[in-house]
């Protein structure tokens, strides 16, 4: 089943689905406290004489990156000495620890909107991606429609949820969904890193950075009239007076350019450093997203191995150990089925680099389809002027487990959803009604697996109602 009419979904290529029973529609986070997550932390050794301060932090609307580059600013540390596990939605109630290379009472004293800080003591130990054993969701859809925009009953709702479980385990097993990798990984509404980390692996800074300072994207207002400002105007003094203060990415950008005009490699670097890193993982998301969409399309299970598939071991996290992959040949698929049905190994798609290659014989020629597709065939991946964006790529599992899942109906508050410029701005089909059923999720993931793709999966919306 595929969804038409979402040009964010072609965009980062997010089309397809495991179970082709009509979805419930609705909308997520109608309110920031309708998507909350909690991570699931590994132990950290505390130690009064640690360097690091440990602090649970729970941010409500806040961007990971935003917050850190914020917190550092008023520790007057660099952005570089905070360490955490994993970004988290924007629009959410989420509660992260973080790691900072600041003294406890400094930490102790932050005070910020919507940011609660509570000090958990010292350690020597730092954190960084995937260094949590997963993340716990309480999720609510808010006006749960058809396709046609027709209210849903709560009996309705349940009905198809179930339908959908049934459907899901026996196109790819147990507790399992198609692994995809959400739109959070490409901005969201505005879907710029892949189409900026195209630019720089093609050594186009000029395009790299006029990419992320113009495209176009479901924002407010205000930016958009900045970006189609720059289009048209180019840069100045005034127009950095008329930005709002949330776009300071750009405002650096734009500030570098009007001091060494022309220097578009300077630019692009006054990015953070991670996130100049995820325009290029984005880059590889994008040919992933477009590999299993064709697999999907070619009728080629994403759990079954196939001959050729390059399978690994998942670890106890239920994450894949990608430098286990071995290729599936005829004398060992059997076995190799087997350990997949049980869990122990799981099928990979490319995220491809300068190490990394491609599967062999049909599964090798979709994957290699996607990045040709993509006209990313014969990318190298080595970005030369700026070298730590050089990747050497990776493996991703190709479906991923769901624990602990639970619903329920909630009451309806039409309030909300009247109030809420989200519900407001959908496009078409609008496959959400403020009289359809509520239903909270609950539900608990693996590190780097996405919650917006399992409720996708649920809701059948186009990208935007998630």
């Amino acid at each position: 089943m595929m969804l038409l009419h979402d040009p964010i979904a072609e965009a980062i290529g997010l089309l397809g689905f495991a179970s082709s029973t009509p979805g419930i529609g609705g909308i997520l986070k109608i309110r920031t406290s309708d998507f909350r997550v909690e991570e699931v932390a590994t132990n950290i050794a505390l130690d009064p004489k640690g360097r690091f301060t440990v602090a649970r932090i729970t941010l409500t609307n806040w961007e990971t990156n935003r917050f850190c580059q914020q917190l550092a600013n008023r520790l007057r540390i660099p952005r570089n000495r905070i360490f955490f596990a994993g970004t988290k939605d924007k629009r959410a109630v989420t509660t992260q620890i973080f790691v900072i290379d600041a003294p406890q009472n400094k930490v102790a004293e932050i005070e910020m909107s919507d940011v609660e800080i509570e000090v958990l003591g010292r350690t020597h130990q730092k954190i960084g991606f995937g260094n949590h054993k997963g993340n716990r969701f309480t999720i609510i859809v808010r006006g749960c429609a058809d396709g046609l925009g027709n209210p849903l009953t709560n009996d309705e709702v349940a009905r198809r949820i179930t339908s959908i479980l049934e459907e899901m385990k026996e196109a790819v097993g147990e507790d399992k969904f198609p692994n995809w990798i959400g739109p959070q990984r490409f901005g969201s509404g505005r879907p710029v890193t892949a189409a900026t980390g195209q630019c720089a692996l093609s050594g186009d800074w000029e395009k790299a950075v006029m990419t992320y300072l113009t495209m176009p994207g479901e924002e407010d207002d205000e930016a958009a009239i900045v970006r189609q400002k720059i289009t048209n105007e180019g840069f100045s003094e005034a127009l950095l007076e008329e930005m709002p203060n949330w776009m300071g990415y750009e405002r650096r950008m734009i500030e570098h350019l009007l001091k060494n005009e022309g220097d578009f490699l300077g630019a692009y670097s006054t990015l953070p450093s991670n996130l100049q890193l995820m325009t290029i993982h984005a880059v590889q998301s994008k040919i992933f997203n477009t590999s299993m969409k064709n697999r999907l399309e070619s009728g080629v299970s994403l759990s079954k191995p196939h001959i050729g598939d390059l399978v690994g071991r998942v670890d106890e996290k239920g994450q894949l150990e990608p430098t286990s992959c071995v290729e599936v040949r005829q004398k060992t698929q059997p076995r190799i089925s087997r350990n997949c049905e049980m869990g122990r190994l799981v099928t990979t798609g490319p995220l491809p680099g300068c190490e990394v290659d491609f599967a062999s014989h049909l599964i090798g020629e979709i994957e290699r389809g996607a990045a040709k597709e993509l006209g990313l065939g014969d990318q190298d991946w080595i970005v030369a002027d700026i070298p730590a964006l050089t990747t050497s790529g990776t493996r991703r599992a190709l479906v991923t487990t769901f624990e602990e899942f639970q619903t329920e109906t909630v009451p309806i508050s039409e309030l909300v959803l009247e109030e809420s410029t989200r519900a407001q701005k959908v496009i078409q089909p609008q496959m959400w009604h403020p009289e359809g059923a509520c239903v909270r999720f609950r539900f608990t993931l693996p590190p780097g697996s996405y919650a917006t793709i399992l409720m996708r999966e649920f809701m059948k919306t186009p990208t935007n109602h998630l």
